[in-house]
């Protein structure tokens, strides 16, 4: 027998995991071409058997809902612009207030941000900017585990991954900005919400580097577990096997996360219509960071 998770059409035996990554301002628009998604985030969650619907930036909030209705958890990913005043933040705000109050509710819905998409969350939830400037700009790290192995996202880790997460630099970190462990702690928001997973540090200040909510299925990592498999144009995104084990498990752990929420489109059309299918990515990794990227 299948097991059924978000989407079952029974004329066509269609069973769907659609999960949402969030779109974000381009540096330099052109007509057309206003918001992109690195296609490495696409790949992250394919690779686990879900399927991706691009969130605009540029909807109402009751498109918002209506897509919310739709899928079985979203993606903030990294990038470069505002968490307190921009399309993404305003988008990534709708979700998560959907999210915590359809949690409150018994209706289980995955939320993750990756680097620019961590301190997102976490000025969602503090309501405040508390980040410290580091120097993590392009540097590939092992984990400082706190409670990690005992926790929901790393407990189906194998003992050797684990082990090599904690004694090899597996993790890509591509961030200006950290939220300082320090400042988690003296935080009452943060600090009740969020269980550190582990922590880093700069050689000056020690910062959180990945965390789950202790009683929503919110997760973060500081750090990019998707460019280990599907990003080649910086020499310090390590592909060891080790590392590109790492990106297979984190995003395996979010969509059997996703599998748990049981949202659907109204009909496969509607879904078809929604899909990232829709869209090309576009070749960028002679002149970008990324590999591919789609434009909206």
């Amino acid at each position: 027998m299948f097991v059924m998770h978000c989407i079952l059409f029974f004329k066509v035996f269609l069973f769907s995991f659609p999960v949402c990554v969030l779109a974000q301002e381009v540096f330099s628009p052109k007509p057309n071409q206003t918001a992109y998604i690195a296609a490495s985030y696409v790949k992250f969650l394919e690779a686990a058997g879900a399927r991706v619907v691009p969130v605009m930036i540029n909807m109402t909030m009751e498109e918002y809902k209506t897509l919310f209705s739709s899928i079985n958890g979203v993606l903030y990913p990294g990038g470069g612009v505002s968490i307190i005043s921009s399309g993404y933040q305003r988008a990534a705000k709708a979700f998560y207030d959907l999210a915590i109050e359809a949690n409150k509710q018994g209706d289980y819905f995955p939320v993750w941000g990756t680097c620019l998409g961590f301190e997102q969350l976490m000025y969602l939830t503090s309501g405040k900017s508390l980040l410290s400037f580091t120097n993590t700009s392009g540097i590939a790290l092992p984990l400082n585990f706190t409670e990690g192995k005992c926790s929901r996202m790393f407990k189906a880790f194998p003992p050797e991954l684990m082990r090599a997460l904690s004694s090899e630099p597996l993790t890509e970190n591509s961030h200006h900005w950290s939220l300082a462990t320090l400042a988690l702690y003296t935080n009452e928001e943060l600090k009740s919400f969020y269980r550190v997973l582990s922590t880093n540090n700069d050689g000056n200040v020690e910062f959180v580097s990945t965390v789950e909510a202790y009683n929503y299925p919110i997760y973060g990592t500081q750090w990019h577990p998707e460019k280990n498999a599907f990003e080649w144009s910086r020499p310090y995104i390590p592909h060891s096997p080790s590392a590109v084990r790492t990106t297979f498990h984190m995003a395996e752990f979010f969509v059997g996360e996703a599998r748990k929420n049981f949202h659907k489109f109204p009909s496969k059309e509607e879904e078809d219509k929604a899909l990232i299918y829709n869209y090309n990515p576009v070749y960028t990794g002679a002149e970008s960071a990324f590999e591919q990227i789609y434009l909206f």
